[in-house]
């Protein structure tokens, strides 16, 4: 790993991270103000208060403004206090249009996750608007040309050590991750804290990775920006962990969905890496789709069947629910690292695919296949009163056949 770098870059997330933490109240008035807020209702959800949604709102001012910051400051190219490698940081690493695609596409995912806290739209308008983000980034160069290949040991037509994309199928893949990157956040934003704490681990695995000269991902600037997109939740974490004050909502969930996906891409932070680190929501979105499908639901119909509902349902606490989940996602951090280059994170990813389906079926088998799913308990350390988060037209508009809610609304 080289060093010359990681002062800048500890900076930008520390800078990300103190204006995170002071522009969250203002998001929190903001969103207050214009009627972004989650009333307590019967349902799936809980809290028993008023809550604002769109806190989402600072992470992204945050990010995008420290990682403009930061560019204003490479593109000076002149040595910054105890910085003297600062040039090293040149933006030539990375195509201007990455960074439109990564930065101006977040703050457009912003503004379109914002308009569902605002007035609870329906979910196929949501999924149009994660083709808009997915069209914008291809449009702008940003595609998946090659992925490990996983399967190069049986030889033959298999021998190659990637799977490589072009044209159609490219931008195909391409749209299909950016989607799905969206909504596997969206998918585990069920607790206080959770997405936000599983995308923070995600944003510094990916930035670890990108400063790994051995496995050939030196990508100092996709390191910097992963620090500012970590720095920005790190500083929003303390108001949403448990009991929050305040949710990400669509807005977060949509733009941090969409960086981690861009931020996957771009270099050569590789996409297997960014599997394995959010393999427990990946896992968890693919999972709770197949149980629905298979129950003859629609994939978007609302219930109580994600594994963070499970372990609550086992008896652990709000707080250890979260924070086990956490450990999970740290442990598989540590792996992506230890295995990055070649097939080996996806080699993990699949051995995790196994072992979280078997733990998902333990898990739906001892509550009970027939389990109507509602919210009855939760944790001991919650009082009875507190109830599900959602006001009750979003609750009618989640229950409606094909409805994907975002943020602290997900199915």
């Amino acid at each position: 790993m080289r060093l010359d770098e990681l002062p800048f870059i500890l900076l930008a997330l520390a800078a990300a991270a103190a204006a995170s933490w002071l522009l969250t109240p203002l998001a929190m008035r903001l969103a207050s103000s214009a009627g972004a807020i989650d009333e307590p209702d019967a349902g799936r959800r809980i809290h028993s208060r008023a809550i604002p949604r769109a806190g989402g709102i600072a992470v992204v001012t945050a990010f995008v403004a420290v990682g403009i910051t930061s560019l204003l400051i490479i593109g000076a190219r002149s040595p910054v206090g105890p910085f003297p490698r600062l040039y090293v940081l040149d933006t030539d690493v990375m195509r201007r249009d990455d960074l439109v695609a990564l930065l101006g596409g977040s703050a457009l995912a912003a503004v379109f996750g914002f308009i569902d806290d605002r007035w609870q739209i329906r979910a196929r308008w949501q999924f149009v608007f994660q083709i808009v983000l997915a069209v914008v980034a291809v449009a702008l160069g940003v595609t998946i040309t090659f992925v490990a290949n996983p399967l190069d040991f049986l030889g033959g037509i298999l021998a190659s050590s990637t799977i490589t994309f072009a044209g159609l199928g490219a931008v195909l893949v391409t749209g299909l991750w950016i989607v799905g990157m969206i909504n596997s956040i969206n998918f585990i934003d069920g607790l206080d804290g959770l997405s936000v704490g599983v995308a923070l681990i995600a944003a510094v695995t990916l930035g670890v990775i990108s400063l790994t000269d051995d496995v050939g991902s030196y990508a100092p600037m996709v390191a910097l920006m992963c620090a500012a997109l970590a720095g920005a939740l790190a500083g929003f974490l303390p108001w949403n962990f448990h009991p929050a004050r305040v949710f990400i909502g669509t807005t977060g969930v949509m733009a941090v969905g969409y960086a981690l996906a861009i931020l996957s891409i771009l270099g050569t932070a590789k996409v297997a890496v960014a599997l394995l680190v959010l393999g427990v929501p990946i896992i968890d979105t693919f999972w709770i789709i197949t149980r629905r499908l298979l129950a003859g639901r629609s994939p978007f119909t609302p219930d109580r069947g994600h594994i963070h509902h499970r372990l609550l349902d086992l008896g652990l606490t709000h707080r250890g629910a979260v924070l086990l989940i956490y450990a999970i996602c740290g442990v598989l951090a540590a792996a992506s690292i230890v295995l990055a280059g070649g097939s080996g994170p996806l080699y993990a990813f699949m051995a995790v695919v196994i072992a979280s389906g078997v733990l998902l079926l333990l898990l739906t088998w001892r509550a009970g296949t027939e389990q109507a799913l509602e919210a009855s308990s939760y944790a001991d350390d919650e009082p009875p009163a507190e109830r599900p988060r959602g006001s009750a037209r979003a609750r009618r508009k989640r229950a409606m056949p094909g409805t994907m809610k975002g943020g602290d609304g997900q199915p």
